[in-house]
């Protein structure tokens, strides 16, 4: 079974940074982040391969945000994180990192190729 455990998030002003954390326990092949702004529909932001380390992002943050890890030698715990720099109030959103099974070119920042999600936190950009 695998359990998603997020910290980090929070509140800063326009122009600044935050960086999402995400504990993973178990085995994973791909780890995502997303968020869910007010009023809109959720959005995928950036995807890692496990074992590779190879990163994709979503046009809207590439640049801006990066994702990577720490991950053990038997891939069975990372931690995933999200730097998020340049902060623009359109950034407020809940933030979900999810973790699925699909490798290669399937471990990108679409929905759909993700099983298990965190309960999500909150980021708050002010102007």
């Amino acid at each position: 079974q695998v359990q998603l455990v997020p910290s980090g998030g929070g509140s800063v002003e326009a122009g600044g940074s935050l960086r999402l954390s995400c504990e993973v326990s178990g085995y994973t092949s791909c780890v995502g982040w997303f968020r869910l702004p007010p009023g809109k529909e959720r959005e995928g932001l950036a995807s890692i391969l496990s074992r590779e380390g190879i990163a994709n992002y979503a046009a809207s943050v590439e640049g801006r945000f990066t994702i990577s890890q720490d991950i053990s030698q038997d891939y069975r715990k990372a931690t995933v994180y999200l730097q998020m720099n340049s902060l623009k109030p359109e950034d407020t959103a809940t933030y979900y990192c999810a973790a699925g099974w699909y490798g290669g070119d399937r471990c990108r920042p679409r929905e759909r190729e993700f099983v298990y999600w965190d309960q999500g936190t909150q980021v708050t950009v002010s102007s």
